[in-house]
């Protein structure tokens, strides 16, 4: 099956890559995030026992690691230094944020901020939803998502140095979901709540943002000049980095109207949504609740749902 238009046009792989089916899995196993390896794997974290997944480029289960350890899996960033590939994992559950080995080994993790957000009587939950590192300097910026909505920043040794609320630029964050660095070193922050893409410098001055060409951003992906986004109520958008839209893949007007119609933050349930396995709402050539995307190193993408059970999908160029 064929999905896009023009220079944008992909062939969908439906379930290109599936989940151990264990009790764990079928209780929860959303998939929220992946990366692709300089070796051409893919690795997914999903909600599940053993939920650091790793799978061939033919999409064949390698291995899977992690125990009980990262059930609120949510958070996946994959980082290179000096040659070695590590994972920064974000667990929403336990508000771990860790550098991992790609088997899984932790090698550094992250205190919760000091933020005075999280201290007195109106205290907010830290509920840090991804990481991001600038290779620059080796900075890390950690997104509570689901907390007091802020972006934290730490130097290379995890010491932190600062935080950002929106204030300084669009307006006060409303679930900055993900972050990542782009080619040119800026960082990118999905405000999903607010509907907007913001940037910043790495010294974290506000650069430019925009509303409105994403309806729920949840990450960002870069190849060559194009960034992926996936969007929870639905579909994938393909951007260039001036945030105007080059195409849209994958879209569903069934989930999409729906949950506008109901949108606001944190979002009122759809009922059924996303676990609508085994009905028309979920098919080949729809996304039902990206949550996470990632290019491969030749333009491909790969696709990871909201779904119980999980749901991975690669889209090939052509």
């Amino acid at each position: 099956m064929r999905i896009g238009t023009g220079e944008q046009t992909y062939t969908w792989h439906e379930n290109w890559a599936t989940l151990p089916d264990t009790p764990a899995t079928r209780e929860n196993g959303r998939t929220h995030a992946l990366c692709v390896t300089n070796a051409g794997n893919l690795i997914v974290f999903a909600q599940t026992r053993d939920g650091l997944l790793t799978y061939d480029p033919a999409g064949k289960l390698l291995h899977a690691t992690g125990g009980d350890r990262w059930l609120g899996a949510h958070g996946l960033t994959r980082v290179v230094e000096q040659d070695i590939e590590y994972l920064w994992l974000v667990d929403q559950n336990t508000a771990e944020v860790a550098k991992v080995t790609l088997e899984g080994k932790a090698v550094q993790t992250l205190a919760a901020p000091p933020h005075p957000a999280y201290e007195g009587a109106d205290a907010k939950r830290y509920v840090p939803t991804w990481a991001a590192v600038n290779t620059a300097n080796g900075d890390i910026w950690v997104a509570d998502g689901y907390g007091g909505s802020l972006v934290h920043r730490y130097n290379r040794a995890g010491e932190y140095l600062a935080s950002l609320s929106g204030e300084e630029g669009a307006g006060r964050f409303n679930c900055p979901h993900a972050l990542a660095f782009d080619p040119s070193g800026q960082l990118w922050i999905a405000d999903r709540g607010n509907a907007r893409i913001t940037i910043y410098d790495a010294d974290g001055r506000h650069l430019r943002h925009r509303d409105g060409v994403c309806h729920s951003p949840c990450g960002f992906s870069f190849h060559a000049d194009t960034v992926l986004v996936p969007e929870l109520f639905t579909g994938v958008k393909l951007l260039d980095l001036q945030l105007n839209l080059l195409a849209e893949l994958g879209g569903n007007t069934d989930v999409r109207d729906d949950a506008l119609d109901r949108f606001t933050y944190p979002p009122t349930p759809i009922p059924g949504w996303p676990n609508w396995q085994g009905t028309p709402r979920i098919r080949p050539g729809h996304f039902n609740s990206p949550h996470g995307g990632c290019f491969g190193p030749t333009g491909d993408i790969y696709v990871a749902e909201w779904i119980i059970g999980g749901r991975v999908t690669r889209l090939t160029r052509g």
